[in-house]
């Protein structure tokens, strides 16, 4: 089990970083020395800013916190419009463009494979240095929605309405990684032990009690806490307020799954060694 609290973070001056050619920031959350195969930044940008990125070494799952605008792929000229909710996806051919339209600049979740070290920044291209092969992604970079996973099967609401969740990115689409947008309803209580996978979720919004059932640990997690579990964290999970959770599985999940007695997921791939280096 790793937690980390924003306020942790944002006070490490090794993880709050200058990118985009100094027009944003970045806070760098878990890296590639945590062991997870990704890393998990948030992107920070000013109202009305922009970005031309490529990302040739890497593929980047962005989740889109804060702000509206628009993605274009400067290759065919596509436009989409971002806003909080989206999700979009690019890859080592992908050159685009970000340009925020609103009085709040972006907040954009990134989900990089292969992980990022943690001290890049971005060269005049946009791009990041090497440090590991991509996976295979897609052809093209592409969009994801709530309403997308609805239409796959990929979304469920539990009957007593405690909890709803999209699986936004699935193993389908070649990342390396799974990600779920998830919203719990005060008062849901969950056991859960993912006895096959790593989860890495950030707390968007709410508050969250999190419980180790084997040493009787508490966390109180909040809105920009960081929390990590693997296949020896049997845990419990609180929720306190209304709270919005981004969770980030690997290995991937093909989307069909729903927990078992135990609180987990069958086995879908190779598990990655963890923080701890042990699983």
């Amino acid at each position: 089990m790793l937690i980390r609290t924003l306020e942790w973070m944002e006070a490490q001056p090794d993880r709050m970083l200058v990118i985009n050619q100094g027009k944003s920031g970045a806070l760098r959350m878990l890296n590639a020395s945590d062991g997870l195969g990704f890393s998990l930044s948030e992107a920070r940008g000013v109202p009305g800013g922009n970005a031309t990125l490529w990302y040739k070494n890497h593929w980047e799952a962005n989740y889109v916190r804060q702000g509206s605008g628009t993605l274009t792929d400067l290759t065919n000229s596509t436009v989409w419009d971002l806003e909080p909710g989206v999700m979009y996806c690019v890859g080592p051919g992908d050159r685009h463009q970000l340009q925020n339209t609103a009085d709040e600049g972006f907040r954009i979740i990134s989900v990089f494979n292969p992980p990022l070290v943690g001290s890049e920044t971005h060269d005049a291209e946009g791009t990041y240095p090497a440090n590991g092969t991509p996976p295979e992604g897609k052809e093209r970079m592409f969009v994801k929605t709530w309403a997308m996973a609805e239409e796959a099967g990929h979304a469920v609401e539990r009957a007593d309405g405690g909890s709803r969740f999209a699986k936004l990115l699935t193993s389908a689409d070649n990342l390396g990684v799974a990600i779920s947008d998830v919203r719990f309803k005060a008062g849901r209580e969950v056991d859960l032990w993912y006895r096959n996978h790593w989860e890495a979720n950030i707390v968007l919004d709410g508050e969250i009690e999190l419980s180790d059932r084997e040493s009787g640990e508490t966390h109180d997690l909040v809105t920009g806490d960081v929390y990590c579990l693997g296949p020896r964290d049997k845990h419990r999970l609180k929720v306190l307020v209304d709270s919005h959770v981004i969770s980030v599985f690997n290995p991937p999940l093909d989307g069909t799954e729903r927990h078992d007695d135990q609180g987990g997921y069958p086995p879908t791939g190779p598990i990655p060694a963890g923080p701890d280096g042990s699983a």
